[in-house]
């Protein structure tokens, strides 16, 4: 069957009307949009950096991308592995003396491999202010070293943050660099990214989005500040960027690992190797992810193959899809509000007229929910800083969603309801956008080795009780 053709002229007055129209339904207060289309890279920009000040957003306003960070730390390791520094197989604490976990076989036996696919065991949410200094990554990674696991490495994928802070501990041991400078020097200079940083005093030169907080339904108003990270998020959580600067990230992939000047930074099988599927994704609504490669979130889309990531700061969220049989990559990035909503709309319609896909419909339960014996998920389930409590209230499922230990004060409770989508997959209320269009995937599943979990926000919580 001969390929499709699609008219991959972008209409440029059009997009941006279209953007200004579903950015102002979904009360995003400003975004900026870069899409890649037979190799140039085009840039739109809509709305406000700062409710407050009223500042436009233009297209070369930097942006907190969140975890699309993720993405920088592991072009950056497969260099190393391109070069042959590193050996993706070989257990990390032979490369980082200090990595350590709360079970002796783990700390072993985790490798470069399972980091970057999610599947190390290690968990996502354990925020720790490590200072301002260039030791700050060390000191993060020593401190998580009685941190509990998800999970056995290699049972499953469990969206891991402590995973890729070791990855960026093991770019500055093998580079003897820090991880922002490596950085710099072996991505950001030689691909010609102006506008990409991880510092917030860096950031003081150009135009830079506010953060804003608020109730789904209304414009929401700015954040109590700017930059809630320490600098010791930044491998898992902090580049700051525009969106422009990401779709040439994007570039160099789908250009199998050249800069434009024809420099060649990664070679063409490393950057097979990344989008090939590690793992299969028991939730596969919260990040719309099918499976994980080795960084990148992969796609099925009735049958074209598709990567990217998505990224959450406090307040501030980004998207990034890559088509690679189109050579088409779309990137958003937003300053709060209904930001899913504008991805989920915006890109449908991109990504259809230009590559053909048809993204799914929103994560929702059916017009008539199966039935289903819910007492088998009844009980407690936890990771560390989190307890799942699972209960029939009332006869109905429900949930409550709780931070505790060290990250007690990060949120308040969820009080979730939810509803059967299948037999293990169900929409809970009541969450936000952050996680779907409108209801939050809740997942039960059972481990490679057995045990039970129940997967929130990617995040596998076993069964305690």
């Amino acid at each position: 069957m001969s390929e499709k053709k699609f008219d991959r002229s972008l209409d440029l007055a059009h997009w941006q009307a279209r953007f200004d129209e579903l950015r102002a339904a979904h009360h995003v207060p400003g975004a900026a949009l870069a899409v890649l289309v037979d190799g140039e890279v085009h840039e739109l920009a809509s709305g406000v950096l700062h409710r407050g000040t009223g500042v436009d957003v233009t297209t070369d306003s930097v942006f907190q991308s969140g975890s699309i960070a993720k993405v920088y730390t592991s072009t950056l390791i497969m260099r190393l592995v391109d070069s042959g520094e590193l050996d993706l197989d070989a257990p990390v604490k032979d490369i980082v003396p200090e990595f350590g976990t709360a079970d002796e076989e783990a700390t072993r036996t985790i490798t470069t491999r399972q980091l970057l696919s999610h599947t190390s065991g290690l968990t996502c949410d354990f925020t720790y202010d490590a200072g301002r200094g260039d030791d700050c990554l060390a000191r993060y990674v020593e401190a998580a070293k009685d941190v509990a696991l998800d999970c056995r490495p290699g049972t499953a994928v469990s969206y891991s943050g402590i995973g890729y802070n070791v990855l960026g501990r093991i770019i500055e041991v093998l580079t003897g660099q820090t991880w922002d400078e490596a950085l710099k020097d072996r991505l950001f200079t030689p691909l010609g990214l102006e506008r990409s940083m991880t510092l917030p005093e860096e950031a003081l030169s150009y135009r830079v989005a506010m953060s804003h907080l608020g109730e789904p339904g209304q414009y929401p108003d700015p954040a109590p500040a700017w930059d809630l990270m320490p600098r010791s998020a930044g491998p898992y959580g902090r580049v700051l960027v525009s969106a422009g600067d990401v779709a040439r990230l994007a570039k160099m992939h789908l250009d199998g690992g050249t800069a434009p000047d024809g420099t060649r930074l990664l070679g063409a099988e490393t950057v097979e190797l990344m989008q090939r599927r590690v793992a299969d994704v028991p939730d596969k609504w919260t990040v719309s992810a099918d499976g994980w490669g080795l960084g990148w979130t992969l796609y099925d889309w009735d049958g074209i193959a598709g990567y990217g990531h998505d990224g959450a700061a406090i307040g501030q969220y980004g998207y990034l899809r890559v088509v690679p049989q189109a050579g088409v990559a779309v990137a958003l990035l937003t300053n709060g509000g209904g930001a899913r909503e504008l991805y989920a709309a915006l890109f449908r319609e991109l990504l259809g007229d230009l590559a053909g896909v048809r993204m799914p419909d929103a994560f929702e339960p059916p017009a008539q929910p199966p039935v289903v014996d819910f007492s088998r998920y009844v009980g407690t389930y936890k990771r560390a800083g989190v307890v799942i409590t699972v209960s029939e209230r009332e006869g109905a499922p429900h949930l409550v969603y709780e931070f505790v230990d060290g990250m007690k004060d990060f949120s308040p409770p969820l009080d979730v309801d939810l509803y059967a989508v299948t037999e293990s997959v169900f929409a809970g209320t009541g969450a936000g956008p952050s996680f779907s269009e409108g209801y939050m995937p809740v997942v039960f599943s059972t481990l490679g080795d057995g045990t039970e979990c129940c997967y929130i926000g990617m995040r596998a919580a076993p069964k305690v009780a």
